[in-house]
């Protein structure tokens, strides 16, 4: 299908050559922020999605403060230049993808965490800060920042943001979303918008601050965020239970859910990223399983709780249930499911990754339906899913040099979000729409959401600048 154009989008082909664009950034950007050599911006032009097109930047900026990217914004308006803002290109849609002639504005050196108070439970930080690096800090001071993509190790906190990230532990503490209290927003025109708060409460005038989370930085670049903390919990032990079939694993999550339990995570990964983590990583996983299901529990007395839940997989048909006895032993399993993604890739050398996340009544239909979809195509179709939330990741391996087999991979891609829709789900649970999704972005929200979502962003990016050619 193809997505509707937008009477409204602006015509940015007029764009200054080059040479005079860059000439008006260096007015008020050191030298060693702007980054030419075409060798060195084409390393800048895409993140890691498969089948997204990519232009070829004029100039990549990499500014240090606030003031900086106004600059970079007032320029771009002026000249009519497109500025595709990015964290780390650690993305799964296309969105932080390059505009033919656009400025890249990288926001990886803005990477200071300036304020951590332990009675707010807030954290003050730039886009640039990886997310382990502010996990770490605030666990040093008994606090706990929730949101924790499998990329965390790399990831920043603009980037999350931006794409509304999630992780392994949205199932008890919630999404990027759930965390965002106040931004510092640098719009289209070179403004400073503050919206939000620092305080635990606040409800004046619109909800401006969860309109940028998750909007690709279509909207605004996001220069300052303040997050919500929460008091460090004690770690947290891990189950693993066995399954025959993946209807079963999906039988036991829903009783699980329903019988009232909070664990911390609940995973799941299919018998073909099992064998795969085992084939990279040599892990000891159980190959002869079909599902393998981790559910964990941060509470007081975590083992009562896996205790549990391990009687309701039983009940639900589990062949084995074996419960971590320390720490050291539940990191093990988590690092096995950290690295399905890394690990499928390694099957066939390029993975396109889905994000279809449906009721958790439904997980079981999905996946069946994903592994008759791979029959279907022929392919190897590797599915791990935050279970618990029922946001699954369903993986397709293939061979970027072969035509045939790219063309089934992506056809596949599409077959499986449109089984999530008539599912009542939705096309991505945590990577966003970016190039990648925007054809099927119009098909979820309809006619008159699109109507609506372009009237925003015309409010915001009056020129279109901002990231175009992402979300619709």
């Amino acid at each position: 299908m193809t997505a509707a154009p937008d009477p409204a989008a602006p015509d940015l082909a007029t764009a200054p050559a080059a040479p005079d664009l860059i000439a008006r950034l260096r007015t008020a950007l050191p030298a060693e922020s702007l980054l030419t050599d075409p060798d060195v911006t084409a390393s800048y032009a895409h993140d890691m999605a498969s089948f997204c097109a990519a232009g070829t930047p004029a100039v990549v900026v990499l500014p240090r403060t606030v003031e900086e990217v106004q600059h970079v914004m007032r320029t771009a308006t002026e000249l009519r230049v497109p500025v595709v803002p990015q964290g780390a290109r650690t993305g799964l849609s296309g969105a932080a993808n390059a505009s033919d002639g656009c400025i890249v504005l990288s926001l990886l050196k803005m990477d200071r965490i300036l304020e951590i108070d332990p009675v707010d439970r807030i954290a003050v930080v730039e886009p640039g800060v990886v997310n382990a690096v502010l996990s770490r800090k605030v666990n040093e001071l008994g606090l706990f920042y929730p949101p924790d993509p499998s990329s965390w190790e790399m990831c920043t906190i603009g980037g999350n943001i931006g794409t509304a990230s999630g992780g392994l532990c949205c199932v008890k503490y919630g999404v990027t979303a759930e965390y965002v209290l106040g931004l510092d927003v640098v719009l289209a025109d070179g403004r400073l918008l503050k919206t939000g708060r620092r305080t635990a409460k606040g409800v004046a005038g619109y909800d401006l601050t969860r309109l940028f989370v998750g909007s690709e930085g279509s909207l605004g670049i996001v220069v300052r965020a303040v997050l919500a903390l929460k008091p460090q919990p004690p770690q947290q032990l891990v189950l693993a239970a066995e399954f025959a079939s993946t209807e079963a694993a999906c039988a036991a999550v829903c009783k699980i859910m329903e019988g009232g339990h909070t664990p911390s995570l609940l995973e799941l990964m299919d018998r073909t990223t099992v064998r795969a983590v085992n084939a990279m990583a040599q892990m000891g996983l159980p190959e002869t399983t079909e599902a393998l299901l981790l559910a964990a529990f941060d509470t007081p007395d975590p083992a009562a709780d896996l205790a549990a839940v391990g009687a309701l997989c039983a009940a639900a048909g589990a062949t084995e249930v074996v419960p971590a006895e320390d720490h050291a032993e539940s990191e093990l399993l988590l690092q096995a499911r950290r690295l399905s993604l890394t690990a499928l890739e390694a099957v066939k050398g390029t993975t396109m990754i889905d994000d279809v996340c449906v009721p958790r009544s439904q997980l079981g239909a999905l996946l069946e339906g994903t592994a008759r979809i791979a029959d279907k195509y022929g392919l190897t179709i590797g599915v791990c899913a935050h279970a618990g939330d029922g946001n699954t990741h369903p993986t397709v391996c293939f061979d970027a040099q072969d035509p045939d087999e790219s063309r089934r991979a992506r056809a596949s891609f599409d077959e499986i979000m449109a089984l999530g829709l008539e599912l009542g789900g939705t096309i991505t649970g945590e990577h966003g729409v970016g190039v990648l999704k925007k054809e099927w972005l119009a098909r979820e929200i309809g006619p008159v959401g699109i109507e609506v979502q372009r009237s925003l962003k015309q409010t915001f990016d009056p020129l279109g600048i901002l990231n175009p050619g992402k979300l619709f």
